[in-house]
């Protein structure tokens, strides 16, 4: 989700492309038309699997960067589309593959105070399924990855390890200097699907000992399961909101998904404090994963 001169941008995709939605309220976004911004091709290797799709604003030009493949998972690269006009809401051309040294999903930009950008995505150590860790890796432009990918962190703790270990749908937080990024952790597809935080202490970010693993940071409780791969907003008035998505039930699976939004504060040392899942009449559900039109 993005905010951008008064309104709310909110990028989701499906089989049939990549939409944005737009709202005066980020909490009106549910109900507001999925504009589709791009249509994949009807073969090739970013026809399939499309997933996770995130608008970035970069020196005054917008971008969507995605995950996709050709219906072979062990063919999942990171791709880019650059918008053609300055709306948020398309239309958008495809820019190009990011090269990732191997399977990547999740891919999101981190920006440092000069204004040069860094690419965070989910990986595998090597070419067969089984574990996903973050990599970090230089940017020489918003669609061109100009070095080699460097290890962030692995799941090497328990509540990283359910279903599978993984480290996935890296999120940046920056507030008062401080650089923070939530990911997610353990199998999407079960119940113990959670976030974690890595806190950046000081130095270049494309150095692991820079970084410094928080732990969990929110989990299920009885309201909520399967909770992760995040998104941040502020709303007007200067609240601070985390969008993410959670299970209604705690059957393994993706189809009982929906999207959810609460409020959340920080500590004295920038660091966000996310609290527990609400009760969904609490929280503010947006949209359910799958509200997309079937056909455009």
């Amino acid at each position: 989700m993005l905010q951008h001169n008064g309104s709310y941008y909110y990028c989701e995709s499906s089989a049939h492309g990549i939409f944005v939605r737009v709202a005066s309220s980020f909490l009106e976004l549910g109900s507001q038309e999925a504009r589709r911004v791009w249509a994949p091709p009807a073969q090739g290797l970013v026809s399939r699997n499309i997933w996770a799709p995130e608008l970035h604003l970069i020196k005054g030009r917008f971008y969507i960067y995605f995950a996709a493949d050709d219906g072979v998972n062990a063919h999942h690269r990171m791709w880019v589309l650059a918008a053609e006009t300055n709306d948020p809401a398309g239309p958008y051309e495809l820019a190009g593959s990011l090269e990732t040294g191997g399977w990547a999903i999740d891919g999101t930009v981190l920006t440092d105070a000069f204004g040069n950008c860094s690419l965070v995505w989910s990986g595998w150590p090597g070419r067969r399924n089984g574990r996903q860790n973050l990599y970090i890796a230089r940017m020489k432009s918003p669609t061109e990855v100009s070095g080699s990918r460097v290890l962030l962190c692995s799941p090497d703790q328990a509540w990283e390890r359910h279903g599978m270990p993984i480290c996935e749908g890296p999120q940046v937080l920056q507030r008062g200097g401080r650089t923070s990024i939530v990911y997610s952790a353990s199998g999407s597809w079960t119940e113990d699907y959670c976030l974690g935080l890595l806190v950046h202490e000081g130095g270049d970010f494309l150095d692991p000992m820079s970084w410094r693993k928080a732990g969990l940071v929110m989990g299920k409780n009885a309201h909520a399961w399967g909770l992760g791969h995040c998104s941040f907003v502020t709303a007007d008035g200067g609240e601070d909101w985390i969008i993410y998505h959670a299970k209604t039930s705690r059957r393994n699976g993706w189809s009982d998904r929906e999207v959810r939004a609460q409020p959340f504060s920080w500590t004295a040392d920038e660091l966000p404090v996310f609290g527990e899942p609400l009760p969904v009449q609490q929280t503010s559900p947006l949209a359910e994963e799958e509200l997309l039109p079937r056909s455009a």
